[in-house]
């Protein structure tokens, strides 16, 4: 009979413990509500005990919470309609508050969340959202961590997602994107041949003061253009054709003469009275 009655006891402690016993992990928090209050200590992760059927548990999950805000769609301040999606990363920090204060913490900022990124589209321009994110990122996250502070939740960081763009503000927008891309081009080929054209001018002054410096380059154009298409080249005309564009025959320098000019022998011979005048006058001395 005594060891009946002492099985018995056993097989009952052995269920108290089993319902009283919580195990608290380490990422969580505990609270107890004793017949509807809340007591004041918070449990630890760990082992703990509680009175079963006067006390409830309830876990509060301290680990950052990564919530999707939905597409919101909006006007912004320039009149373009974008939708915008966005992520917001949140923790608690005080589990009795977050319990307590507010019902469901998680919907409660997920709907924050939508609100402020309503308004920052209705605040902003459209170069605003796609080009300056980490600004509007801050004024994002300062707008939902205001009101969620009361909440015992903390907002770590709201990042905007994608930025999703009418199909006709997108094909302007590529427009705009080419034209700029041309505009650039031409001026990139503009400066080009301005270089070109001045280093050109200043290597046809070079080879104006050595004529035969063109029909070098010429003989190393061919070569080139032998080498490269490894092709057959035939020049229709001599090379010294190309001394007719050095210049006009009295800015080219004076040739060298070995003999005397052909006006001298002229002008000589008609001073002399020419050979015929020789003659005629020996031939007159020799009679008389």
């Amino acid at each position: 009979m005594v060891v009946e009655l002492v099985a018995t006891g056993l097989s009952l402690g052995a269920l108290y413990v089993l319902a009283a016993a919580r195990v608290v992990r380490q990422y969580e928090r505990g609270l107890v509500f004793r017949l509807g209050r809340l007591r004041p200590e918070v449990k630890s992760p760990g082992f703990t005990m509680i009175l079963p059927g006067v006390d409830r548990l309830q876990k509060v999950s301290m680990q950052i919470i990564t919530a999707p805000v939905p597409g919101q769609e909006g006007i912004t301040r320039d009149n373009v309609t974008v939708r915008v999606d966005a992520v917001v990363y949140f923790r608690v920090v005080d589990p009795a508050q977050a319990i307590v204060h507010v019902e469901d913490y998680r919907f409660a900022v997920s709907q924050m969340a939508q609100t402020s990124l309503r308004s920052i589209i209705g605040k902003s321009e459209l170069d605003d959202l796609l080009s300056s994110r980490e600004k509007l990122n801050q004024g994002l996250e300062l707008m939902t961590d205001s009101p969620a502070v009361e909440w015992g939740v903390t907002v770590d960081r709201v990042e905007i997602k994608d930025v999703s763009l009418p199909e006709t503000m997108k094909r302007s927008m590529a427009r705009q994107a080419e034209a700029q891309r041309d505009r650039r081009a031409r001026i990139i080929n503009a400066d080009a041949e301005l270089e070109a054209s001045k280093k050109l001018a200043e290597a046809a002054e070079q080879m104006a003061d050595t004529p035969a410096a063109l029909q070098l380059r010429l003989l190393q154009t061919v070569a080139s253009v032998a080498t490269e298409k490894n092709s057959t080249l035939v020049l229709p005309f001599p090379v010294e054709l190309l001394r007719f564009l050095e210049g006009p025959r009295e800015e080219r320098p004076a040739a060298r003469v070995r003999g005397p000019a052909r006006g001298e022998l002229r002008a000589g011979r008609s001073r002399a009275g020419g050979p015929r005048a020789g003659r005629s006058r020996a031939g007159h001395v020799r009679g008389a």
